[in-house]
């Protein structure tokens, strides 16, 4: 892993953007307008950050009733504020707890199938695009399974060993995993044409994680890994 990325996550620099976050009012991004200290030359990938369900699809719920889109929303958030501070461009699949699909449909079904195809139309809509997509795990059969785990589609495997090798470090301390093939199944990211990278950032049938994964500091340490690795990424491809 490259030196200034472990400076990123465990010295100064990191705690830097950690009290940003933390003691600022929050960035946010006004369209049309960059970041002034972006580069205008050699611009990198645009991050298309997705907060994983929203609205009436809350995604999964923990025995005490936490629906992880809220949780989404938070994590995602807080790494857009962070790679506008680092001047990276980057664009919003939701920005509220809203489903983003046509809502006049008269199932939940095809409002759901809406919603995936409006998020996969964004991605590929954008030129150079690089997907973020955002979600809690469960496994409520193995109540004591914890972590955050990176999966990847065909273009992304260095994308997500990178956000894993970050998170490995950050906040898998003595439970490292690997990043893995995604399954066929999931349509946002087979069909997305961009390097996609879909982050698990703990399980909430585990209620030691999910009390974590409710606390905005641990959102930050969640944010700051994930946002390691992009940046890495982003290295890596200018090189």
């Amino acid at each position: 892993m490259p030196v200034w990325t472990r400076s990123l996550i465990f010295t100064g620099f990191g705690v830097i953007l950690g009290l940003c976050l933390i003691f600022s009012p929050p960035v946010r991004q006004i369209a049309g307008i960059r970041p002034v200290f972006a580069a205008e030359e050699d611009r990198p990938p645009v991050i298309v950050i997705d907060p994983g369900h929203g609205g009436e699809d809350g995604g999964a719920v923990s025995p005490e009733g936490i629906e992880e889109s809220g949780i989404n929303l938070a994590v995602s958030q807080k790494i857009r504020d962070l790679l506008i501070f680092m001047g990276i461009e980057n664009v919003m699949t939701r920005t509220e707890d809203v489903s983003i699909g046509d809502m006049s449909l008269n199932t939940v079904k095809k409002r759901k199938a809406s919603d995936i195809r409006k998020r996969v139309e964004i991605v590929n809509g954008i030129e150079n695009a690089v997907l973020i997509s955002v979600h809690q795990n469960s496994l409520p059969e193995s109540p004591v399974t914890h972590g955050a785990q990176v999966f990847w589609n065909a273009q992304g495997e260095n994308l997500a060993d990178l956000i894993q090798d970050a998170l490995n470090q950050k906040i898998n301390a003595g439970n490292v995993k690997k990043s893995r093939r995604i399954d066929s199944s999931i349509y946002l990211m087979s069909h997305a044409n961009a390097p996609a990278a879909l982050v698990e950032c703990g399980f909430l049938s585990n209620f030691a994680e999910t009390m974590k994964l409710k606390e905005a500091n641990y959102q930050k340490e969640i944010a700051l890994a994930v946002t390691a690795g992009i940046l890495n990424y982003i290295s890596g491809e200018k090189n």
